[in-house]
């Protein structure tokens, strides 16, 4: 994280915090578990504040694949529990966050029948992965055989097909012609992933009153009952009282854990890497599907259309969290020859490369085990020693968050005597409800809640899901212009900063939009948007510049961006 250079005025949720000085139950980390949890708990009527060091779902939580997905791989770590619950979370997701999880056809290239068969059991029994061998037709064809059981509720996603060389072609001709088969599943895409955290966070927000959630605020220490907190905005700290303590600071737990004076060996976690292509031939070879298979090395990878860009990833590399991940020139070396291996006559170069990003993973410490074979499940671990219990989350991922923060509430409930009085199973989350789902039902919706947006219509759902109403609402009620080329407007903004708690420039650009992930950040649009906040949150010249500095530094230094300051007269 680029850490800021300015002091700015103590914010309002957090002044009200620190007068306080007391809440039922703290939870430090706000990426996509500590808010599900954050959100769960509020719903119960529990008295819970939230902290982030950073902004909201700026760590391991934004630097994901953009699936939701049941794992099908984890079945050969015989994790059978873990996949049954994703791909009912992933179902659930479907049908409770339509706006940003959306069905994707996902397709395997496979090069060989029988491959693999020998060395299966091996990595079942022993989960180390020995030299890679491909997985071939026949292990697929069982795997997806077991996932469909697990994975079709009733019809949510088609069953698996499998195409032999000659229709798989006809389909995808710019396959490697060399392919014996393919096999098409599917799973789910997340569009949006900093934006559904967001979702679920407002909606935790406006569950119960005493529900506050607080970024750029870091857990320092910890006094008995009391922790000390920094206010990273204002430079001023302060302490507050819980009854209990719940770390989700997901690969920084152990390292939040020392601050407060618990240490702790839990974490392990392993870096992954991500480059984004704004290449047209690419997107049109996928023809809409993500192409998913196993690389050489033995790695699973994939190359997704998003955004009109191509999403292509990952890398499974173990890592120290307390140094900043950034995507490597070795790494995108790798992705490109993935690239040739699935798509030989479709040329890729570093000029085409928009964006990239790189995050750890919040994996369980695994000593010897290959790191594909760590574990995605998740634990709890309970520690009654100090003045208050002290909660760590170890583990956990995208697609099973809202699982994963009811049973972490379950946990924390139990330990403040209090019952759970709402699910959170089935519940639609934020601009998910009554979201339309058919061309019909949408044409109908835009009618009636957003007349008179013409098209900027379709951005705005897309956006917001149905809060997109409330959105127009706002931008209709004053005077409005266009910013960054009209991905975003000056009223669209304001109505950001006052609802979705913006305090940094970074945070629009990064995540509150899709700006700098499809390539459309330069230095006028850091300059028109740093213009047009600096009123909205009060910032001086010192700041405003500070911003802009920030900014840029943080595209170049971990997203691989070449923004030049510029002169203003």
């Amino acid at each position: 994280m680029i850490e800021s250079t300015h002091s700015s005025p103590e914010r309002a949720e957090v002044r009200a915090v620190r007068e306080s000085g007391r809440t039922s139950v703290l939870v430090i980390g706000a990426g996509i578990n500590g808010i599900s949890t954050f959100r769960d708990l509020a719903l119960q009527g529990v008295d819970v504040v939230l902290v982030e060091r950073g902004d909201f779902a700026s760590g391991a939580s934004s630097a994901s694949s953009h699936m939701i997905h049941g794992g099908i791989r984890y079945l050969e770590n015989g994790e059978f529990r873990l996949v049954r619950e994703s791909v009912e979370e992933r179902n659930g997701l479907l049908k409770i966050a339509p706006h940003y999880v959306k069905p994707l056809q996902t397709t395997i290239p496979i090069y060989s029948t029988f491959s693999g068969i020998l060395a299966a059991p091996l990595r079942f029994l022993t989960h180390r992965s020995g030299k890679p061998q491909e997985r071939g037709a026949f292990l697929i064809k069982v795997g997806l055989m077991i996932y469909d059981t697990f994975s079709r509720d009733g019809g949510v996603v088609p069953r698996h097909r499998f195409l032999g060389r000659k229709r798989s072609l006809a389909e995808l001709p710019a396959l490697d012609p060399d392919i014996k088969y393919t096999a098409t599943y599917y799973d789910a895409s997340m569009h949006d992933p900093e934006r559904l955290a967001l979702d679920v966070l407002q909606d935790g927000r406006a569950a119960h009153p005493g529900a506050v959630a607080l970024n750029y605020v870091e857990a320092v220490g910890r006094d008995g009952g009391r922790v000390l907190l920094r206010d990273r905005e204002s430079g001023t700290e302060f302490a507050v009282t819980a009854d209990v303590v719940v770390n989700a600071s997901g690969p920084w737990t152990d390292i939040t854990n020392d601050a407060l004076g618990a240490e702790t060996r839990f974490m392990g976690g392993t870096k992954g890497s991500h480059i984004v292509l704004d290449h047209p031939e690419l997107l049109e070879a996928t023809r809409g599907r993500e192409i998913f298979f196993e690389h050489s090395d033995g790695r699973i990878v994939l190359i997704y259309p998003l955004k009109g860009r191509v999403l292509v990833g990952t890398t499974d590399i173990d890592a120290d969290p307390r140094e900043v991940p950034v995507c490597t020139e070795e790494e995108i070396d790798y992705f490109f020859e993935l690239i040739h291996h699935v798509f030989p006559q479709i040329p890729v170069s570093r000029e085409q490369i928009v964006y990239n990003f790189s995050g750890i993973r919040p994996l369980p410490r695994h000593e010897d085990t290959a790191p594909g074979f760590v574990s995605r499940d998740y634990r709890i671990e309970v520690d009654e020693k100090g003045a208050v219990p002290l909660v760590s989350l170890v583990g956990g991922k995208w697609t099973t968050f809202r699982a994963l923060g009811e049973s972490l509430s379950d946990v924390v409930l139990g330990l403040i005597g209090r019952t759970r009085t709402v699910s959170t199973a089935g519940r639609a989350i934020g601009g998910g409800r009554d979201f339309p789902r058919t061309e019909k039902a949408r044409r109908i919706w835009i009618q009636e809640n957003l007349a008179g947006a013409g098209d900027r219509a379709e951005h705005l759902l897309a956006r917001y899901g149905t809060r997109a109403a409330q959105v127009w609402d706002f931008v209709e009620q004053g005077a409005d212009a266009p910013l960054a080329s009209g991905d975003l407007s000056s009223r669209e903004l304001e109505w950001m900063v006052q609802n979705e708690l913006v305090t940094r420039l970074e945070d629009v650009i990064l995540r509150r939009t899709s700006l700098a992930f499809t390539g459309r950040v330069n230095s006028e649009v850091l300059d028109e948007l740093a213009d047009a906040l600096a009123p909205l949150l009060g910032w001086d010249r010192a700041r405003h510049d500070a911003e802009l500095e920030q900014t840029r530094a943080l595209l170049n230094e971990r997203h691989g961006l070449h923004i030049s300051s510029r002169t203003r007269g």
